[in-house]
């Protein structure tokens, strides 16, 4: 009898052991979303906010889009079918959807098996600018997504570094940012921050920028996770019409962090809704056509795709400051910078330096920070570097030829140097 009940015993603690493995591979199954994968294959991911609008949805709308370089489209529409009516009208666009609609977070299988079976989704939209409060209920959304759709991303973005840290639920802005990435788990950091805007009569960038971008990056590096950032160009309250040089300070200061995604608010202009929402001429205005501001993004998106076999999977390994150094960033040590660099000077308020890593080879990024004027960057190397231009080509330069560059307001110089 003594030998049947050990056995039982055993049979028991055999059973306790392998619920307990079970329920520690389901925990570690739904503790961590799938990995990261670029949604828009080899292309450098360029998505579009509120971009095409329910009532005029048209296949001609989505070659214009993609005409303007966007290949990821993000809007929320009524119902699930019409969403599938958007994924048919962007069908051999090169535009991917990120799927939204009204009724997705109550009614997320449903929604999701109806539309899943399109091969044009970028991914799946959760919400936009939680706060610490949401996470739970996020990870939950996120686990259902992902038990209908596991192919595809999950999708959301984070606030920027100036909202309360009471307001967000947490004791400090990188605190919100760690939290997210712990508790909601998803395989990349999304957030906003719109820099330039129109203070005491004239337009600058804001003070904590740069503090911004130091954040997402320090968190997603410490996760081994990609970010993705954002670019304004669409113009309200106190955000002026974006120029030339408003968008690149963004986009090439986001891409010299190490972004992966650049994503734009708006791609269509918003209903005017009052003050201080009021918007005013993104790419395509308020009586959707094209307007002034379509030709610069479209010019800078072709410029980014020119350049993605620097930046799309490349990790900002260092990012240094010189100058007038902004809150929260680190100045260039004297000896820092990778060889064939000596020394990198500049005689204006200064520039961003970036180490870039991609697979076996390595850029350095030098980026004029000013919106306004042009900077002379003197630079000292003790062999050739080969400059990369926007066309994504590549010249050889000798330390002598390439001594002292003028660079334009909030342009930049690239070198790969391995």
């Amino acid at each position: 009898m003594k030998s049947i009940a050990t056995f039982a015993e055993n049979l028991i603690a055999m059973k306790k052991f392998i619920t307990l493995v079970a329920a520690g591979v389901l925990a570690i199954a739904t503790a961590s979303s799938k990995g990261y994968e670029n949604p828009t294959g080899k292309e450098f991911p360029i998505l579009g906010w509120y971009s095409i609008q329910h009532g005029g949805v048209t296949p001609e709308r989505f070659k214009e889009m993609r005409e303007c370089g966007f290949n990821i489209s993000f809007s929320t529409y009524p119902t699930k079918e019409d969403m599938a009516a958007v994924l048919d009208a962007a069908k051999g666009s090169g535009v991917k959807v990120m799927v939204s609609t009204y009724d997705l977070p109550d009614n997320t299988t449903e929604v999701v098996n109806y539309l899943k079976h399109y091969n044009n989704i970028a991914g799946w939209f959760l919400r936009d600018e939680p706060t610490a409060h949401c996470f739970a209920d996020l990870r939950a959304f996120r686990d259902r997504v992902e038990a209908a759709d596991s192919s595809r991303m999950t999708y959301l973005n984070l606030f920027p570094y100036w909202v309360d840290a009471n307001a967000l639920g947490t004791d400090s802005y990188e605190e919100y940012v760690q939290r997210f990435s712990d508790e909601v788990d998803l395989p990349y950091i999304s957030y906003d921050c719109y820099p330039v805007v129109k203070w005491d009569g004239r337009v600058q960038l804001r003070p904590g920028y740069y503090e911004n971008l130091e954040i997402i990056r320090n968190v997603a590096r410490s996760k081994n996770k990609p970010f993705w950032a954002f670019t304004l160009s669409t113009s309200h309250g106190d955000y002026p019409v974006p120029t030339r040089e408003h968008l690149r300070i963004q986009a090439f200061s986001d891409l010299a962090y190490g972004a992966q995604c650049i994503q734009y608010f708006t791609y269509y202009t918003p209903v005017n809704t009052g003050e201080p929402w009021t918007y005013h001429d993104g790419p395509i205005n308020a009586m959707r056509n094209r307007a002034p501001v379509y030709d610069l993004v479209k010019e800078q998106n072709r410029e980014i795709q020119n350049l993605s076999k620097v930046f799309l999977g490349a990790e900002a390994v260092d990012v240094w400051h010189t100058g007038q150094i902004p809150r929260g960033t680190t100045v260039l040590p004297a000896d820092a910078l990778p060889k064939p660099f000596t020394s990198i000077e500049a005689d204006g308020q200064g520039v961003l330096v970036s180490h870039l890593v991609n697979g076996k080879k390595e850029y350095l990024m030098i980026l004029n920070r000013d919106i306004d004027n042009a900077q002379t960057v003197t630079m000292e190397r003790s062999s050739d570097t080969y400059r990369i231009t926007p066309d994504g080509k590549q010249h050889k330069t000798t330390p002598d030829e390439g001594r002292s560059v003028k660079v334009a307001p909030a342009d930049y110089l690239l070198y790969r140097i391995k």
